[in-house]
């Protein structure tokens, strides 16, 4: 599954070391209002996403390195895509690519994606896929700051 060197396969656990990196960059935490975790709660919380025989992730490659991750997982009967990059692969078309290399994989609609109002890097990854805007939402953080979301589906 080759688009423009953008490759994605399963995701090993040698994988697993890369993402906890890739999550602990301020300016990817700030983009995605989403706080770093600590190694342990990381790989615990990798563990489960792994064993999870309902969801679907994939490792995105570029150049045959570990660019980020891709998955789709069930929340509340909806189907949600969520994807991550690491910083230096920000910029290079890479998220487009992946996400419709993805959805070729992925044939569950509807299929919702929630991103930050702030991040119109991944609004734009999205829409290039053929999401649209369906809502907004808020939601708290731990020190009580609201954040605004964007609700993109695709059908």
């Amino acid at each position: 599954m080759t688009k423009n060197n953008v490759i994605l396969r399963a995701v090993t656990e040698a994988d697993l070391p890369i993402f906890y990196e890739q999550q602990l960059v301020p300016e990817a935490t700030q983009m995605a209002a989403f706080p770093s975790r600590t190694r342990e709660a990381f790989m615990a919380h990798w563990s489960k996403i792994m064993v999870n025989k309902n969801g679907i992730i994939k490792t995105i490659l570029f150049d045959g390195h570990v660019a980020g991750n891709i998955l789709s997982w069930e929340q509340s009967d909806k189907w949600e895509v969520g994807y991550w990059l690491g910083k230096e692969f920000w910029g290079k078309g890479i998220a487009t690519k992946a996400l419709a290399e993805f959805l070729d994989i992925v044939k569950i609609r509807p299929l919702f994606a929630h991103v930050v109002k702030h991040n119109i890097g991944s609004q734009r990854v999205l829409q290039k896929c053929g999401f649209v805007i369906a809502g907004e939402d808020k939601f708290a953080e731990e020190n009580g700051m609201k954040i605004e979301e964007l609700i993109l589906k695709l059908v």
